[in-house]
């Protein structure tokens, strides 16, 4: 195949087209006591003059890669950058940001990340405050079989973020809630299934869609008439018979009789949020990104409006930015800084079966609504997860802790797995009474926050990053963050 080269010299050549592709080489401006935006305006029109000289235009970019040596720099640059992209062509852009993550624990996905329900799930985007949540919390007050459980405290943070959730338990705040959830949901799984597609991340990933199972008529009318709100924003959602539900999931042939019918949301998917994090660290280190593991921040240095450095316990960090995104030890952390972060962990807990030769384990992800346990196959293995659980910063767990979900997976997939040899775990899933995170600036202007997704954090994650990507940019995100925003609701 031909090559062809143009402006070339010694060692490089600014263009070459091979095929139907044309490679630029880095294009820096002529005259660097322009300010950025004279720069950015000289950098454009010499791409420009390369594309045309290789019989192309900036209509056709694929991707570009955009350095900065101040990050200040940023909105003035983009301003040219965004008159210049056409319409409807804008590339996927590298931002340039030298990123360092600071992590305590010794790897990637060690925490929240490490065992979830796996489920990437609009269609289960409902709020947790909704009018019959203040009833099951009360009852887990006496019963331990409950789905949410509230285990009584002194801590008075958690006193205040019970408040504000039961202040969120009413039909209004909950169809609000769940409508700004939802946007954000189906958002994110765009920006997850566009950063597959271009990084081709491997992660168990099953598309086909997600079950949400009822046990007696009762639960499925409910769920119908809760589900209107998804419906009503454009997810779709149909309404399955038990044999409707085995021909989605031939697994839930033997347990027809054991449920009246489900909710099949067919965009839905599921993947191991652990295996597809671990391989985006990696990923990030091929780009410059440095990993700080093993690392705890103690403290901030900051001076007015900024903060200058980050303090751990292996030394001190500086930077031009700084992101907040500390799952549950956000809000502890976010004190030091003024920050009021209704941040509250609630603790979850999973199983996973190892499936072996058993030929009974499900396709298709899905949630047991009326027990709410969630269910997941990996590869060779069966994820469970269950309970929503308030009981501080506590991650330990009994054999109890998993009683109903190993003998819901029983009753629903009675060959799965190996049932005797599952691994258990338990986590903090970072919640806020609304459901719905937290970005922004807070008091300072260099220190952005994106935390608070609770127990859609894997479903949220992707778009969550572009939210805040332009938010850092001074870019309006193409999501709409209402009550979102630090300091809003």
């Amino acid at each position: 195949m031909a090559i062809k080269r143009f402006e070339t010299g010694t060692r490089l050549s600014m263009a070459v087209a091979h095929g139907n592709t044309v490679y630029l080489a880095g294009v820096v401006p002529d005259d660097y006591s322009l300010d950025a935006k004279g720069q950015t305006e000289q950098i454009l029109a010499k791409i420009d003059k390369l594309l045309s000289a290789a019989g192309s235009d900036k209509t056709k970019m694929l991707s570009a890669t955009i350095w900065l040596t101040d990050m200040r720099d940023f909105a003035d640059m983009n301003s040219v950058w965004d008159k210049w992209v056409p319409k409807g062509c804008a590339p996927l852009a590298k931002e340039g940001h030298r990123v360092t993550v600071i992590d305590r624990q010794p790897t990637a996905a060690s925490e929240t990340s490490f065992a979830n329900a796996g489920l990437v799930a609009p269609g289960h985007a409902l709020t947790w405050a909704s009018p019959r949540a203040p009833k099951i919390l009360w009852k887990s007050l006496f019963r331990d079989d409950q789905a949410l459980r509230l285990k009584l405290s002194a801590d008075p943070r958690m006193w205040a973020w019970c408040l504000r959730f039961l202040g969120n338990c009413t039909e209004a705040a909950s169809r609000r809630n769940t409508t700004r959830k939802l946007g954000l949901c189906v958002y994110s799984q765009q920006a997850l299934q566009a950063l597959v597609a271009e990084t081709g991340l491997q992660y168990d990933r099953q598309e086909g869609g997600l079950l949400y199972l009822h046990r007696n008529p009762a639960s499925l009318a409910s769920a119908i008439r809760n589900s209107a709100i998804l419906r009503d924003n454009g997810l779709r959602l149909e309404t399955l018979d038990p044999a409707g539900c085995a021909r989605v999931e031939p697994a839930l042939a033997s347990a027809t009789a054991k449920i009246a019918g489900g909710l099949y949301c067919p965009t839905d998917e599921s993947g191991d949020s652990r295996l597809f994090t671990l391989g985006l660290a990696e990923l990030c280190k091929t780009l410059g990104v440095a990993f700080e593991f093993g690392t705890t921040i103690t403290g901030f240095v900051s001076a007015g409006d900024r903060v200058e450095q980050v303090l751990t316990d292996r030394g001190k960090f500086a930077a031009d930015n700084f992101v907040l995104a500390l799952a549950s030890e956000s809000a502890i952390l976010g004190r030091k800084l003024g920050l009021a972060l209704p941040v509250y962990p609630v603790k979850g807990y999973s199983a996973t079966v190892p499936i072996n030769n058993h030929g009974g384990a499900p396709t298709l992800g899905g949630v047991d609504d009326t027990n709410l346990v969630a269910y997941c196959r990996m590869g060779d293995r069966l994820r469970l997860t269950a309970t929503a659980e308030f009981s501080g910063y506590d991650k330990t767990h009994r054999p109890a802790d998993f009683g109903v979900m190993l003998a819901t997976a029983r009753d629903l997939f009675p060959d799965a797995g190996d049932y005797e040899r599952a691994s258990y775990w338990a986590c903090l899933r970072p919640m806020t009474p609304e459901g719905t995170p937290i970005f922004g600036p807070g008091r300072h202007k260099n220190l952005f926050i994106n935390t608070g997704q609770g127990h859609m954090g894997w479903t949220m994650a992707c778009g969550s990053g572009r939210v805040l990507a332009d938010l850092m940019a001074g870019r309006k995100p193409e999501v709409d963050l209402a009550g979102m925003l630090y300091g809003t609701a």
